[in-house]
C-alpha cells in the first residue's frame, strides 16, 4: 500500500525523548521547548515564538491576543481547515469569507477588500501548500484600515515571501502573529504540536499570561514577580517536553528533510506536466514571489465525478491520495447561522482538488507507481 501520509523517524527523536523523562520535567518548557524555541527565533527571524500543543492553540491564543470579542468580523478563507475560522468564532466573532484565485487556492486580496466593513478586525491569510499568500498585498490593505493580520502557516514552515523591494522574509513573521502545526502530515512532525510567532514585542508577555492558563507563572520561574496568580484569560497551551524533545530531534535534520520533500515535488511536476498540457489536470502555481516547501503536491481535476473516478481506480492499486478542504461557507455550522453565499473558486478547489502520496519516506519506486497510474487513467 502507498499511504496518502507516513509519520517518521529520522534522528535523535527517542533519544531526547528519553533524556527528556529522566531530567525530571516532562511538563513543558523545559530544556528541549528553549531549545526549539532558539533554532525558530535563530533561524527564521522571528521575534519570539512560544511552542503550543498544536496549531489550533496558537490560532485561539492569537484570537485572545487581538482582543477578539463579539460583534467584532474576521476575514478567512473559505478553502481552509477550520482551525482557521473556529478559533475566532470560539471568541464571538462573525466569520466573514473570502475566496481563493481562480488558479490556486490562496485568499486572493481583492476579495478581502470588498468584505472589509468598519467592524473588520483581523485578516487570516492561509499559506495553503505551504506557498505564500501576497503579504504585501494583504499587509498593505490591513494597515490602511488598521486590522490585525494572522498568518495561517501551519503548512509553511521554511517558506519565504519576496517582497516587491527584494527583501525576503519568513512567512509566519510578516503579519502580527504566525501559527504553525507540527502535526504528522507536515514536513516537521512531532505527532500533534504547533507554535505561535509574535513579530511585535509588545505583546510578548501577554501572550506568556495566556499559554500558561492566564497566569504570570512564565515570569515567576524567571525570578521576576515573587509570586504568580490569575492576571488575564488564557488556556492551557503549553506542550510538553516529551512533544518538544521529539521536534526537536527533527529540526536537527531540517536541511535533509527539506532537500527530500522538494525533490519528490520536482518529480512530480516534471513528471505530470504532459498530462497537464494535454489539457488533463492543473498543476499547482508558485507565485513569482513566493518560494516552494514541498510541503505537498496537488493535482486539479475537471470535475467532482473525475476527481471520484480517480481515487476509485487508485485505491483499486491500493494507492491512497485524498481529497481535502470543503469550503467552510458550505458547512454545516455555517449554514446553521448564516444564509448560502456563493465563493466560487473555493467550491470549485473542494471539487476538484485532490492530494497525491507525499511524506519523507515515500521512494522513487513508490512514486514511480503513483506517477503511473495517473497516466493510465488519463491517457484510457
Amino acid at each position: 500500500m502507498i499511504p496518502f501520509n507516513k509519520p517518521f523517524i529520522i534522528g535523535n527523536e527517542l533519544k531526547y525523548i528519553e533524556e527528556a523523562v529522566k531530567s525530571g520535567k516532562i511538563s513543558g518548557d523545559g530544556i528541549f521547548t528553549k531549545k526549539c524555541n532558539q533554532f525558530f527565533e535563530e533561524k527564521f527571524g522571528f521575534q519570539k515564538v512560544l511552542l503550543t500543543t498544536s496549531c489550533t492553540d496558537a490560532l485561539e491564543m492569537a484570537a485572545l491576543l487581538c482582543n477578539i470579542k463579539e460583534g467584532d468580523e474576521v476575514i478567512v478563507p473559505s478553502y481552509t481547515f477550520v482551525s482557521s475560522a473556529n478559533a475566532f468564532a470560539l471568541r464571538g466573532a462573525k466569520i466573514v469569507f473570502a475566496d481563493s484565485y481562480p488558479d490556486n487556492p490562496n485568499i486572493d486580496p481583492k476579495s478581502i477588500e470588498k468584505l472589509i466593513t468598519e467592524k473588520t478586525k483581523v485578516i487570516v491569510p492561509v499559506h495553503y501548500a505551504g506557498v505564500a499568500c501576497d503579504m504585501e498585498a494583504i499587509i498593505s490593505i490591513a494597515r490602511k484600515h488598521n486590522i490585525f493580520v494572522v498568518e495561517d502557516a501551519a503548512q509553511a514552515i521554511d517558506s519565504y515571501y519576496t517582497f516587491s523591494d527584494g527583501t525576503e522574509k519568513a512567512l509566519g513573521s510578516i503579519g502580527d502573529f504566525g501559527t504553525f502545526s507540527f502535526h504528522e502530515t507536515k514536513n516537521i512532525i512531532a505527532g500533534e504540536g504547533g507554535m505561535l510567532s509574535i513579530n511585535n514585542p509588545k505583546y510578548n508577555e501577554r501572550a506568556e499570561i495566556i499559554r500558561e492558563k492566564g497566569t504570570n507563572r512564565s515570569a515567576f520561574f524567571r525570578g521576576e514577580v515573587n509570586k504568580y496568580g490569575w492576571v488575564d484569560l488564557g488556556s492551557s497551551f503549553l506542550p510538553s517536553e516529551i512533544i518538544s524533545a521529539f521536534l526537536y530531534g527533527q529540526l536537527e535534520h531540517l536541511e535533509e528533510i527539506q532537500t527530500k520533500r522538494i525533490s519528490i515535488w520536482k518529480k512530480y511536476i516534471t513528471e505530470l506536466k504532459t498530462l497537464e498540457e494535454k489539457g488533463k489536470i492543473s498543476l499547482p502555481v508558485i507565485p513569482e514571489y513566493a518560494t516552494n516547501n514541498g510541503h505537498m503536491f496537488y493535482i486539479i481535476c475537471k470535475s467532482y465525478e473525475e476527481r471520484t473516478a480517480l481515487i476509485k481506480c487508485m485505491k483499486e492499486k491500493d494507492i491512497h491520495p485524498v481529497f481535502h478542504y470543503l469550503s467552510l461557507n458550505k458547512s454545516e455550522f455555517f449554514l446553521n447561522e448564516e444564509k448560502e453565499i456563493d465563493i466560487p473558486n473555493a467550491d470549485h478547489f473542494t471539487d476538484c482538488l485532490l492530494r497525491l502520496p507525499f511524506y519523507f519516506e515515500l521512494s522513487v519506486a513508490e512514486q514511480d507507481l503513483v506517477i503511473a497510474q495517473l497516466k493510465e487513467f488519463y491517457n484510457a
